[in-house]
């Protein structure tokens, strides 16, 4: 009987008694908790460092990026047989951080124009098929209308991923920033199509936008700047598109900083690349300030080395009359080269510059410095209209090889 005993003893203590399977869950749960609270700790810790801020939003806004991150990276295949998910957690919190930290510093009206710039320039192209034949202010327009109602989207979006209620609205200057960070990211997801090839969320929002708009889209902007009267003015004044072109046209009488400067310097270029018929010129714009690779622009383009070569020589060509037309001053005022900063050159490279000048020329700056206008220049001069136009155009790449000079 005692053998027996010992016998069985032996194999009870053999047996490995399974976890039952909450206890499972509820221990991946916790870890899952910890990790997230440890992430979340340190992002509130280096935004704290960077912004010297200590607020009850900033531990808010680490942890709404500690959650995101980590979802991301349960989520994703790559991630999870790469090895190195400890890795890719902290790179990805650290690349949302450093989003919110910029649109921060940029502050609400920079930010704001800076994501408005970089979504415009996603969608140019895909919010007017070429069957819509539109002008560059009726794409304009266009946008526009497009973007603020993507900005809702974004901000539903925002809400029901970080479980926020559905009045929330960013109210301080990080929620904003931290809002703005995550529209642009939104912006930016690759959506895989059935074709299974994939595209950003972006491009198939305006893509199905532009598909519901008629074959013909007109605004009178002149009646969006007038002030609305009767009912039916009244209700077109109170439109989108209307309120979103009044805006834009206050703020860039307004605002003289360098995104707006930017902005308008890009516009006017659009504007005279089309007006010289170059609509290929203008797409190929579009997908150089999305900051493309050359055999992607080839690939959406078309394009074989040959007719790429033809289309850059055109497209520099057209920038450079751009710049010595009749937006030089725009152009030059981006530039920090205007005439009263003496067209961007240094006291020395100036004096270099004057001693290059012919009398005739000197002449034509010592007016253009005064003020003088065009209309009263040709007639002291005894030119056309055309002749000081190349002059002055002459004038303008001479002074901008100075710049381009060794100090």
């Amino acid at each position: 009987m005692k053998a027996k005993s010992t016998k069985s003893k032996q194999r009870d203590s053999s047996l490995v008694i399974p976890m039952p399977e909450a206890d499972i869950d509820a221990t991946q749960v916790q870890e899952q908790s910890d990790r997230t609270a440890q992430l979340a700790n340190l992002l509130q810790t280096e935004l704290e460092t960077e912004l010297n801020l200590k607020t009850i939003v900033v531990a808010q806004v680490a942890n709404r990026i500690a959650t995101e991150v980590d979802r991301i990276c349960s989520k994703s295949d790559r991630i999870q047989s790469s090895g190195q998910i400890s890795s890719w957690r902290l790179t990805l919190a650290r690349y949302r951080s450093q989003k919110c930290v910029h649109f921060y510093q940029l502050g609400s009206q920079r930010g704001r124009v800076e994501l408005h710039s970089s979504l415009s320039t996603m969608v140019y192209r895909p919010i007017a098929p070429a069957h819509l034949q539109l002008t560059f202010q009726a794409r304009y327009t266009l946008i526009e209308d497009f973007l603020q109602g993507f900005y809702t989207e974004s901000l539903r979006a925002f809400r029901r991923e970080n479980e926020l209620e559905d009045i929330y609205q960013p109210r301080t200057r990080l929620e904003l920033a931290e809002y703005m960070a995550f529209t642009e990211q939104y912006a930016k997801r690759r959506i895989t199509l059935p074709s299974q090839h994939n595209q950003q969320l972006i491009i198939l929002r305006a893509q199905r936008f532009a598909s519901r708009q008629p074959q013909e889209i007109s605004v009178d902007i002149e009646t969006a700047m007038e002030t609305a009267k009767g009912d039916e003015a009244d209700t077109y004044g109170r439109s989108a598109v209307m309120q979103m072109i009044r805006e834009q046209m206050v703020s860039d009488k307004g605002d003289g900083s360098e995104s707006v400067l930017r902005d308008r310097v890009v516009a006017e270029l659009m504007r005279y690349l089309e007006s010289q018929d170059q609509k290929d010129c203008v797409d190929y714009l579009t997908l150089k300030l999305q900051d493309l690779s050359v055999p992607e622009i080839d690939e959406i383009l078309g394009l074989t080395p040959r007719k790429r070569d033809y289309l850059q020589q055109r497209f520099k060509y057209h920038v450079e009359k751009f710049v010595t037309s009749g937006s030089w001053k725009l152009v030059h005022e981006w530039l920090g080269a205007d005439l009263d900063q003496n067209l961007g050159l240094a006291p020395n490279q100036w004096e270099a510059f004057l001693d290059t000048l012919s009398g005739d020329q000197q002449q034509l700056l010592q007016l253009k410095r005064s003020g003088v206008s065009d209309q009263e220049i040709v007639q002291i001069l005894k030119c056309t209209t055309k002749q000081l136009q190349k002059r002055w155009g002459t004038l303008l790449e001479l002074a901008r090889q100075q710049r381009n000079q060794v100090k």
